[in-house]
C-alpha cells in the first residue's frame, strides 16, 4: 500500500514550497491542506477576523487558487485520510489532528524580530505562538524536523532554544538558485523598486508617510514602482502612494523577485524578498540588517534544495514508529539525516 502524505499550505510562498517538495515524492499519496486551525481560530477565521493572515483573505484565496490550477488533491481539513507524514509550513499552529504523527517543519523565509511579543510568548508558553508572528517559528518543538534555510539560521534557531538534533541544513525551495531570476519577462528596468510589508494590517506600528517620503529621497526623481504585500490593504496603500507619486506604478500582482531582478535600487521594510536583492547585488535600503541578512542568507545549491527535504521526508517516512518514539523520547540518537547537516 503506498504512503499518504499530507502537505499543509499557508501564503501563496508556502504553497509552492509545499508543491516543490511533494514534485520529488511522486512515488506516493500526496494530498495538500489549505492552511486550518481548530477552536476560537477556526471560529475566528470563519467570521473574516483573521483575513490578514493564513487562515483567511488573500492568502487562502491565492493559495486554492494555486492548488486548483495544478490539479492537486486538496484534503480540507486533512479530514479524508489517514497520514503516515505531514510536511507543514508553519508551526505557529499545530492542528489537533497531525499531533503525533510523523512531521516535518520546513522554514518559510526571514524570520521576524524577537519583539516583546515574542519574549511574552517564551515566558509565557501558554500563551498561542502566533501573536509572536514567525518570530515564534520553530519553537513549538511538535515535529521531528525542521529543514531550515542555513547554517546561519540554524544557529539562529539553536539560540533560540531549539534542539540542534532536529535542525537539518537543507535550503527552502522559493529562495535557491535565485540567480535564474535574472531571466524573466518583466517589461520594466531601471527603477527604483519597494516591496511593501504589511504592519498595519498585522495590528503594528507603520508611519507610511514617512517611509513613503525617504522613498522619494532615495529615488531622487527616478522611476518607482511599489509592489505591495499580499495581505496589504491596496486601495488604502495605492491612494497614499498616489497622493504623493503620481506617476508611480503601484503592483498587488507579479513575481516580486523578477521586479527585484530588473531594479537598480531596492526599498523593503520588513521582507523575505530583501534576500533576492542580497543574493542579486542590489542597492538596498530597508528596516533589516543587511549583514544580519548576509549571515543567514538561504543555501544556493542549484535548486536541490526541494529534494533535500523530500530525501529527509523519505527517510523519515520509513522509520518505524517505535524508533522515532525512542528518539523523540531521547532514548536514541537522532540519525543523521542527510550529508551535509551540520548538527
Amino acid at each position: 500500500m503506498t504512503d499518504n502524505i499530507l502537505f499543509i499550505c499557508g501564503s501563496l510562498n508556502q504553497t509552492t514550497q509545499m508543491h516543490q517538495i511533494a514534485q520529488q515524492m511522486s512515488e506516493y499519496n500526496c494530498f495538500f491542506a489549505p492552511y486550518y486551525a481548530d477552536g476560537i481560530e477556526d471560529l475566528a477565521a470563519k467570521n473574516g477576523f483573521l483575513n490578514s493572515t493564513v487562515l483567511g483573505g488573500r492568502h487562502q484565496q491565492d493559495s486554492r487558487s494555486y492548488l486548483t490550477s495544478q490539479n492537486l488533491r486538496i484534503d480540507e481539513r486533512s479530514q479524508e485520510h489517514e497520514y503516515d507524514l505531514v510536511v507543514t509550513c508553519s508551526d505557529l499552529i499545530i492542528q489537533n489532528n497531525i499531533r503525533k504523527k510523523r512531521t516535518i517543519l520546513v522554514q518559510e523565509g526571514i524570520t521576524e524580530p524577537e519583539g516583546w511579543l515574542y519574549r511574552l510568548v517564551k515566558t509565557f508558553p501558554f500563551l498561542p505562538r502566533y501573536i509572536a508572528n514567525t518570530a515564534a517559528t520553530g519553537i513549538s518543538n511538535a515535529y521531528d524536523i525542521f529543514c531550515v534555510a542555513s547554517q546561519g539560521y540554524a544557529r539562529h534557531f539553536i539560540r533560540k532554544g531549539i534542539r540542534a538534533e532536529k535542525i537539518a541544513v537543507t535550503g527552502i525551495p522559493n529562495f535557491d538558485h535565485l540567480y535564474k531570476n535574472r531571466e524573466n519577462n518583466f517589461p520594466h528596468n531601471n527603477y527604483v523598486l519597494v516591496a511593501t510589508t504589511p504592519y498595519r494590517e498585522t495590528f503594528r506600528a507603520d508611519n507610511r508617510r514617512v517611509f513613503l517620503r525617504s522613498c522619494g529621497e532615495i529615488a531622487a526623481g527616478r522611476p518607482l514602482i511599489f509592489k505591495l504585500h499580499p495581505t496589504e490593504n491596496a486601495q488604502r496603500a495605492t491612494h497614499e502612494i498616489k497622493s504623493l507619486f503620481p506617476d508611480a506604478l503601484v503592483l498587488t500582482h507579479g513575481n516580486v523577485n523578477h521586479m527585484i531582478a530588473n531594479a537598480e535600487v531596492v526599498i523593503t521594510q520588513q521582507s523575505t524578498c530583501t534576500f533576492v536583492a542580497v543574493a542579486l547585488d542590489k542597492e538596498i535600503h530597508t528596516y533589516l540588517n543587511v549583514k544580519e541578512l548576509r549571515r543567514l542568507m538561504p543555501l544556493q545549491n542549484n535548486g536541490m534544495s526541494a529534494r533535500l527535504i523530500a530525501g529527509i521526508a523519505t527517510r523519515l517516512l520509513h522509520t518505524p514508529m517505535p524508533i522515532l518514539e525512542q528518539i523523540r523520547m531521547g532514548y536514541r540518537a537522532r540519525p543523521r539525516w542527510e550529508k551535509g547537516d551540520a548538527f
